[in-house]
């Protein structure tokens, strides 16, 4: 989480879109949130069930800051130097979910496969407690209960925690971010060694058919035979 940021910047923009003037350009500043993410709050089509979060109760903003931007749309507002700083829980293996709301998971992990296509199957898994091959049967739609299954904030089901969920999204955008140069210089020509024709070998060729009215004036060797057979007894007569 950037140090620039309150620790929940949905549910902080949640709170000040319910209980201050600020536009929502100030808001999305204020919070690292796109102003269409912070109107969708406002309008209730995103951020549904996340309970506000005061920043001033967490001394993340004052009262004279937020007076400063309502009374200039143009004002950027700064985050309070923070004093406090809450360490990261580490642990192993997927998040243990009670049995009560484990029938929840398909709508939670439906929510974020429409969300958040950015995380991967393993982060889903570890956020609502969840197995590989039951996010990937959601994603292909192959679930057995896919037609009544709601999306719904995993967050709002208590499932998960917003400072979870926004530190995996904002993992996943960072490895995305890597990956997108490595495939734009990915080569788009093959090598000259599989492009290059091999010419085919040259045969000799076939010797020409003689013709049939050579073949004829050919003499026959039965023949030539028979006419020196014929001079031998003319000789033999002649003496």
């Amino acid at each position: 989480m950037s140090d620039n940021l309150p620790l929940m910047p949905k549910a902080t923009a949640v709170w000040l879109v319910d209980n201050t003037a600020l536009t929502f350009d100030q808001i999305a500043d204020f919070c690292g949130l796109h102003p269409l993410e912070v109107k969708g709050i406002a309008d209730g089509e995103v951020a549904a069930g996340i309970r506000g979060r005061n920043p001033m109760l967490n001394h993340e903003l004052t009262r004279e800051e937020i007076g400063k931007g309502e009374a200039d749309s143009t004002y950027r507002l700064s985050l309070t130097k923070r004093t406090v700083t809450v360490p990261e829980k580490k642990r192993s293996g997927p998040r243990y979910t009670p049995v009560s709301r484990r029938q929840d998971r398909p709508n939670a992990i439906l929510w974020l496969v429409r969300n958040h296509p950015e995380l991967s199957d393993a982060q889903i898994s570890r956020l609502v407690g969840t197995t590989k091959p039951t996010i990937v049967s959601i994603r292909e739609k192959t679930h057995w209960n896919y037609s009544n299954l709601k999306p719904i904030d995993p967050v709002s089901l208590g499932l998960t925690s917003q400072i979870d969920l926004d530190a995996a999204v904002q993992k996943a955008a960072k490895r995305r971010a890597k990956m997108q140069p490595a495939e734009a210089e990915s080569p788009t020509l093959k090598p000259a060694s599989e492009t290059v024709v091999t010419p085919e070998p040259v045969l000799p060729a076939d010797p020409a058919p003689q013709d049939e009215e050579e073949k004829k004036d050919e003499p026959d060797a039965a023949s030539v035979f028979a006419g020196f057979g014929s001079a031998s007894d003319a000789d033999n007569d002649n003496t």
